[in-house]
């Protein structure tokens, strides 16, 4: 008769994941510098606006550029890129891009030939509430980060520039 192994057993340990404490890393002049946080800042909350519109495939700059289409239709690309800050070559590619997915249109203008009016298409407007709705939940996400007096503070300061 073969011999049976007896399987050997061992009694589980419930192991603790090991946490590795960070360095204290001496930040010496950033910490009085207003550019080094708003830089922080800034990328945080481009992270958290690409993770919550990635599911729509907007980024910050797309829905810049519809959001503000929306709100003054017929307006040209180059009065676009002027509020914006966005160069005009950028511009014309993102564009493109919007056009291609079918949320976009450039029209011949009534007035000058040489300019196109932009607009968005049905696709575009209903895209564009899916984005704003998007958009609500990352800015609840600040304000509850913040508290919503800070975030006022920190809105009204911003705009200033």
């Amino acid at each position: 008769m073969a011999e049976q192994k007896r399987a050997r057993t061992l009694p589980l340990r419930k192991t603790q994941p090991r946490q590795r404490s960070r360095p204290v890393v001496d930040l010496n002049v950033l910490n009085d510098r207003l550019g080094y946080f708003v830089r922080r800042l800034q990328v945080w909350v481009f992270q958290d606006f690409v993770r919550r519109l990635s599911p729509i495939d907007i980024s910050p700059a797309q829905f810049s550029v519809l959001v503000v289409i929306d709100a003054n239709r017929g307006l040209s690309q180059a009065e676009l890129a002027t509020t914006l800050a966005i160069e005009r070559a950028r511009l014309v590619r993102l564009l493109n891009h919007l056009e291609r997915r079918g949320l976009t249109q450039r029209l011949p203008s009534s007035g000058d030939r040489r300019r196109h009016a932009l607009q968005l298409t049905r696709d575009g407007q209903a895209i564009l509430a899916r984005a704003k709705a998007l958009a609500e939940d990352h800015e609840a996400a600040l304000r509850q980060k913040l508290s919503a007096e800070r975030y006022q503070v920190l809105l009204e300061l911003l705009q200033e520039f």
